[in-house]
């Protein structure tokens, strides 16, 4: 199909009405006894998540995305008692989140600005008491791109990293749409229970209804498990705005996937499940990484938007060579993880290079998850309005599913 095809596809045909009172405000006391939609060969079939175990392939093996969310808003008040908010959206300097979050005198962030027009210029101030003694951090607007500010932070006490002070004054950014402050107990519940590589502004939320119970069950029935990271950034909740998805431009995401982790897809011979559309995009990220790499002398390993639809692109090269390529490229440089940036758009006619299931939640109308949910449940060629989805959509509604990041889950199976 022409790559014009998959850009003229109109947004309007993926709306739906969502009331307010079906989005999940809060979650559940228990994770994992939320409602799952499992959708299978075009039948929908009503469990609980505890069940998940039940519905998955012999011999799956599932993907999880171990970012941690961050407490990216900062808060400060100028002298003439205007309030400033800072959400820290990814790394400028250094760029690497890790080196970044150990910096221990000043550093850079890429950042939007709540109530902008009330900070022309100068120096925001704070003051904050860690461990019993005082630190100041300042924050400074240095750069301007469109509606994104390059912010450099500075504090004066070399004891402290900007981790540190991320979780002393930082306020974990929970999803606009729930239209409530932040709550002491999010901290915990909108973290997966595997979270561990700080650097997301928001939660793979799929993965906040996995507990101790459900792993075991994984287990149990000889489900595999590995991990990749991907760091989710604001454009998670952007909505698309233009009338068709060729308008839209999305956002490069961090992502870094272990050599052992490439490993285990390459030797896998069963289906492989990824929890959440961030280890979807991820996971197909890596066959079109594996692409650049037939060519040795490849440098660029980011994925573009539109990339995965250049004519025939996908019809040269089987997943296992792609893998194969990471690998080769991995070992001749001596590196055990893959890191690049993803900008990857999954629409209705995209072929699926990975992944064979997705646990993930319900969606917000016109959004590019659910154009991502729609290219899963729907054929290959496909890109009329009458998909799977509405179908899926209409009974999670009739149903009494709860809906979006708190919301309940479902399983899509080819």
């Amino acid at each position: 199909m022409d790559v014009s095809n998959y850009k003229n596809i109109r947004i309007e045909d993926y709306n739906y009405d969502l009331p307010d009172n079906r989005i999940a405000k809060y979650p559940l006391e228990k994770r994992d006894s939320s409602k799952l939609l499992v959708y299978r060969g075009g039948k929908i079939t009503d469990s609980h998540f505890n069940e998940l175990a039940t519905y998955l392939p012999d011999n799956s093996l599932m993907i999880f995305n171990n970012t941690k969310v961050i407490q990216a808003r900062l808060h400060f008040r100028k002298e003439t008692g205007a309030q400033i908010e800072i959400f820290c959206l990814e790394p400028h300097s250094p760029n690497d989140y890790l080196l970044n979050f150990q910096q221990t005198n000043h550093c850079s962030w890429i950042c939007l600005i709540g109530n902008l027009k009330k900070w022309k210029e100068g120096d925001l101030s704070k003051e904050i008491l860690i461990d019993n003694e005082t630190v100041i951090i300042k924050a400074r607007k240095i750069q301007s791109h469109g509606d994104t500010h390059i912010v450099e932070f500075e504090w004066d006490n070399p004891a402290v990293t900007f981790s540190d002070l991320l979780d002393k004054i930082g306020e974990l950014p929970i999803p606009p749409y729930l239209n409530r402050d932040t709550e002491e107990q999010d901290k915990e519940t909108y973290q997966t229970v595997y979270s561990k590589i700080e650097g997301s502004v928001a939660a793979p939320t799929a993965g906040l209804h996995f507990t101790d119970s459900v792993f075991q069950s994984l287990t149990d029935k000889g489900i595999k498990t590995a991990e990749v990271t991907l760091h989710v950034g604001a454009g998670t909740f952007r909505p698309v705005k233009s009338e068709q998805i060729k308008d839209h431009v999305m956002h490069s995401e961090f992502i870094s996937v272990k050599k052992e982790t490439i490993q285990k897809l390459l030797e896998h011979e069963g289906k492989i499940i990824a929890v959440g559309t961030t280890s979807v995009r991820t996971l197909e990220s890596l066959y079109y990484i594996g692409r650049k790499l037939k060519d040795e002398s490849s440098s660029n390993l980011n994925v573009s938007q539109w990339e995965p639809y250049q004519k025939d692109i996908s019809e040269d090269l089987s997943k296992k060579d792609a893998l194969k390529n990471i690998i080769r490229y991995l070992n001749s440089h001596q590196l055990d993880s893959l890191v690049a940036e993803t900008q990857i758009i999954i629409v209705p006619g995209y072929r699926y290079q990975i992944v064979d299931g997705i646990v993930t939640n319900f969606h917000q109308p016109k959004s590019t998850l659910l154009l991502l949910v729609s290219a899963f449940t729907s054929n290959a060629e496909q890109t009329r309005s009458d998909h799977d989805w509405q179908a899926i959509y209409r009974h999670a509604l009739d149903h009494n599913y709860r809906f979006l990041s708190y919301g309940d889950s479902s399983l899509l199976l080819k």
